[in-house]
């Protein structure tokens, strides 16, 4: 089986956000504003590379998507952060449709003739350091399943939404269906539809959902930059400090260091 995983790293897609803006160049202009990439790559280096860096399993893809516009200083410092994981591939498109431009991205890399196991992650989200390898049993386990269906969800509901700082870690366990950062989808060989094609929230309307128990598989990243909460009446999360015993979860279970975060936040 192979798997991709795919990142969208502020790439000025036309849709794929909530915040609406009028041309390309609007969004450009948005997501490349210094403050927010800024904290896009502290979110970036603290949170999702170093559970990328752990997988039990190494064998995948991490897809990482960007605007053929990005800036030279924020490519030539995302580059200096991918070059010691060998399973990352930057690629480069100019604004074109969100899921179309996605799924061109994951088709560029997919082996037609193996199931595939692809999921998303949104550039401040980590995932347990066995997810990789837990995809691929949990999907052999559901060959059956798949067959003939063309595709399943495989959906790990257990995890945290949590915000890195100076400070270091302020989180709250969250065990809610369908987070994008531990859902991933399989795919018999040969379908051209991707993961990028379905909202995550929709799954259930076409394809077969597997509920999968397990620990802490996901760090959802929670900030002021997040799309899904720029809408009026949205309320932040109650995060709370991290103590001794949840810093050691996050560490053991992600790779995430409470000091390193703090490191990164206080530069």
């Amino acid at each position: 089986m192979q798997v991709i995983g795919i990142c969208r790293f502020s790439y000025p897609a036309i849709g794929g956000f909530q915040v609406h803006h009028e041309t390309p160049a609007a969004r450009a202009a948005y997501l490349y504003d210094p403050a927010r990439m800024e904290e896009r790559f502290r979110y970036f280096e603290a949170f999702t590379l170093p559970s990328i860096r752990a997988q039990s399993d190494p064998d995948f893809t991490f897809l990482v998507v960007v605007g053929d516009d990005l800036p030279d200083r924020y490519g030539e410092r995302l580059w200096h952060l991918l070059e010691d994981i060998p399973q990352a591939v930057i690629q480069e498109y100019p604004p074109g449709p969100h899921r179309e431009v996605m799924k061109q991205a994951i088709n560029s890399r997919r082996d037609h003739e193996s199931i595939t196991l692809q999921f998303r992650l949104d550039d401040d989200d980590a995932v347990g350091r066995d997810f990789v390898a837990r995809l691929r049993t949990e999907a052999d386990t559901r060959r059956g399943a798949l067959s003939g269906k063309r595709h399943i969800a495989l959906d790990f509901s257990n995890g945290y939404i949590a915000a890195p700082g100076p400070d270091g870690i302020h989180a709250m366990r969250t065990d809610k269906a369908f987070m994008t950062a531990g859902l991933a989808v399989a795919f018999e060989p040969r379908v051209r539809s991707t993961v990028m094609n379905y909202s995550h929230v929709r799954l259930g309307r076409f394809m077969s959902c597997f509920h999968i128990d397990s620990p802490p598989m996901y760090v959802r990243g929670h900030n002021r930059w997040n799309d899904s909460r720029q809408a009026e009446g949205i309320e932040p999360e109650d995060l709370g400090p991290l103590d001794a015993a949840g810093q050691a979860v996050f560490r053991d279970r992600f790779n995430i260091d409470t000091e390193a975060v703090r490191r990164i936040f206080r530069i």
